[in-house]
């Protein structure tokens, strides 16, 4: 009897362990599983209000590798006297040739942006000023695919390109096909005639090359025409920051089984917002108008709103007077901010300090996104 007590004592001392080492592994789990193991114990449910544990948990997401990134170069797009995309590493870059269907230049090839991320080396281009016009296109193959305008065009009047909006593109694994959303806004369709519908969203499939009406509820929150990095893609969903009554909601669009998620974010008032991949995690950079600060926070669950967790509060100090706006987030904590004169700088979270971009012409650059090259195939048109 005393010899089962004595292994009972051994087996008990073998399986604890010390709370700095369980903390230490806890906060290098992703945020789903700590709100999973949270009621493990009850010191565990408020890991957050630890500021220690908060510190090692905000470290160890932004510095950690991500196979996302590797083997990734930068895909600039720039607006001086045309829009022009290179790629770009370290100090190299190399100017592409977009070649762009004529139905860009009617504007001067002034309107070309770039729609979400880069997917296996596939990037979607449209026409801010008309959502209907859109190209898939590889920079690595210089391919292209001019994307057909939705067939509802035929039934809406003309000159109403702002009732089109995209709203995201992106990869279905499960049918091995690219995909892009639009939301019809039948709301700004109000006196046009007989055109009383109800608002309604469209998905285009490559694989098919062809549009269909979803079947999700109209009223889900949506983008307004003409805004811009609102809208990431990740891991097989689409993601944006929607408006409704007055109030900003994430929403989460599943291209597989088509299934619409939405949480909400904030009140709408005196901010600006970006929607990022930050190391793997969506994120959003909230900063005031007056760019005096911002914080960064990720979305550990998707579709869950108290998953949302605050990482960084930043003064931004001596960028304040020439930062016009955040443009993109980088691998291990960078954020790459536009200043007013065209150029770009990056704020490293790690060490919040601020760093110099050696690009070859940094100047003019409007947008940034990680680009891994692909020789994924393009049927052109």
């Amino acid at each position: 009897m005393a010899d089962l007590t004595t292994n009972e004592k051994k087996v008990s001392s073998s399986s604890y362990i010390p709370d700095e080492i369980a903390l230490c592994i806890l906060s290098k789990l992703p945020v789903k599983s700590l709100k999973r193991f949270s009621c493990v114990r009850k010191s565990w449910s408020v890991l957050f209000e630890n500021s220690d544990f908060f510190n090692k948990f905000r470290n160890n997401l932004v510095s950690k590798s991500v196979p996302l990134y590797d083997d990734a170069c930068f895909l600039f797009k720039r607006t001086m006297y045309g829009t022009t995309f290179s790629l770009g590493l370290g100090e190299d870059e190399i100017v592409l040739d977009l070649n762009l269907p004529s139905i860009f230049l009617d504007n001067g090839n002034q309107s070309t942006e770039i729609l979400g991320s880069a997917i296996d080396g596939i990037v979607c281009l449209y026409d801010c000023f008309n959502h209907t016009t859109v190209v898939l296109w590889n920079p690595n193959t210089r391919k292209r695919k001019l994307v057909p305008p939705t067939p509802v065009k035929k039934y809406l009047p003309d000159g109403l390109e702002s009732a089109y909006c995209l709203h995201g593109f992106g990869y279905d694994c499960v049918q091995d096909d690219f995909k892009i959303i639009l939301y019809v806004n039948c709301d700004l369709l109000v006196g046009e005639g007989e055109y009383d519908y109800d608002s309604f969203w469209e998905i285009y499939s490559l694989k098919s090359n062809s549009w269909r009406r979803l079947n999700g509820d109209h009223t889900i929150p949506f983008l307004e025409s003409g805004t811009k990095g609102l809208e990431v893609y990740l891991n097989g969903m689409c993601h944006w920051l929607g408006l409704k009554d007055d109030q900003t909601y994430l929403v989460s669009f599943n291209l597989s089984n088509e299934v619409f998620l939405s949480v909400f974010v904030d009140e709408c008032a005196s901010y600006c917002y970006k929607l990022v991949v930050l190391n793997g995690s969506v994120a959003m950079i909230k900063n005031r108008n007056d760019n005096m600060s911002f914080n960064i926070s990720i979305f550990g669950e998707i579709g869950v709103k108290e998953s949302r967790i605050r990482l960084f509060n930043v003064g931004v100090g001596p960028l304040s007077s020439s930062v016009e706006d955040s443009i993109a987030a980088g691998k291990k904590g960078k954020i790459f901010f536009k200043e007013k004169d065209g150029k770009v700088v990056c704020l490293d979270l790690t060490t919040l300090m601020i760093e110099k971009i050696d690009f070859e012409s940094n100047s003019s650059i409007d947008q940034i996104v990680f680009y891994k090259a692909s020789h994924r195939r393009l049927k052109k048109q």
